[in-house]
């Protein structure tokens, strides 16, 4: 079973400028919003994080009422400073939410989602509520990680299940299937009434400074472990100083950096109706 995560917003935000691009090129495909003229469109994220780039909306829609939800209490109050009117005439606000039990209590324009969905077991299956949730035209869009069989990903498992670390880490850690496949979702979504866009992209991010992949991963992938073992600090630290020499075998730094490739799974589901 995965473990809940206690995240660090300063850790996940070292590296905000990366994480932001799969976001704005998947807001780049959504299509109009169903809001008519004087009806501000209310938007949802799911997973809203720190809120660096729930704000982000504001650019497509100014005017747009928007709700952040998030499990983290530590996310949140990152987020809260961000809450309130905007200059375009919106108003952005946040709320803790599970997206494993969260139904919509009002009708939105667009539920959005910035690699979340990844930590949510029975995400495919909370569909059917949430596209109840968007009016007719509406959108569902996310992006997700399509990167769990890269060595990052893959190291940090098999550490976890080696027989040092067992007892404490087997099945700490997301799998393989803790996504669909592109045609998963198309097929999944496109059964539900939607039609249906997706797409991958591998971004070839160049990390700098020493240990940058685990510096990534520390702000992510590398969180249920670092929770887990938040009560041994030492033995903490050892794991990590293992993985560290892993990762530096995995991916060795060039004059210019540090290649990681990262890719990424894209959604845009737009609900049937007018």
């Amino acid at each position: 079973m995965i473990t809940a995560s206690n995240w660090d917003p300063k850790q996940y935000l070292r590296h905000s400028g990366y994480r932001t691009r799969p976001f704005l090129d998947l807001l780049a495909r959504v299509p109009q919003l169903p809001a008519g003229p004087g009806s501000p469109p209310r938007i949802a994220d799911l997973g809203c994080g720190p809120g660096n780039v729930t704000t982000l909306l504001f650019d497509r829609w100014p005017d747009a009422r928007i709700t952040g939800l998030d499990n983290s209490a530590e996310m949140l109050e990152t987020a809260r400073p961000l809450a309130g009117p905007t200059t375009g005439g919106g108003h952005l606000g946040f709320a803790s939410a599970d997206l494993a039990h969260w139904v919509p209590d009002e009708t939105y324009d667009l539920i959005v989602s910035n690699a979340t969905f990844q930590w949510v077991p029975s995400h495919a299956d909370a569909f059917p509520a949430w596209l109840d949730g968007l009016r007719p035209g509406g959108t569902l869009a996310f992006q997700v990680p399509g990167n769990f069989t890269a060595a990052s990903h893959t190291l940090m498992r098999e550490l976890a299940e080696s027989p040092r670390w067992h007892d404490r880490l087997a099945g700490v850690l997301r799998h393989r299937d803790a996504v669909r496949d592109p045609v998963g979702y198309l097929d999944l979504l496109s059964g539900l009434g939607c039609e249906v866009e997706t797409w991958e992209t591998t971004y070839v991010q160049i990390l700098q400074g020493p240990d940058p992949v685990l510096d990534w991963v520390k702000g992510t992938g590398l969180r249920p472990v670092i929770t887990t073992l938040a009560d041994d600090p030492r033995a903490c630290e050892e794991f990590i100083a293992e993985y560290r020499e892993l990762l530096r075998e995995a991916y060795p730094a060039r004059p210019y950096g540090t290649p990681f490739p990262f890719r990424r799974i894209f959604v845009v589901a737009r609900k049937g109706g007018k």
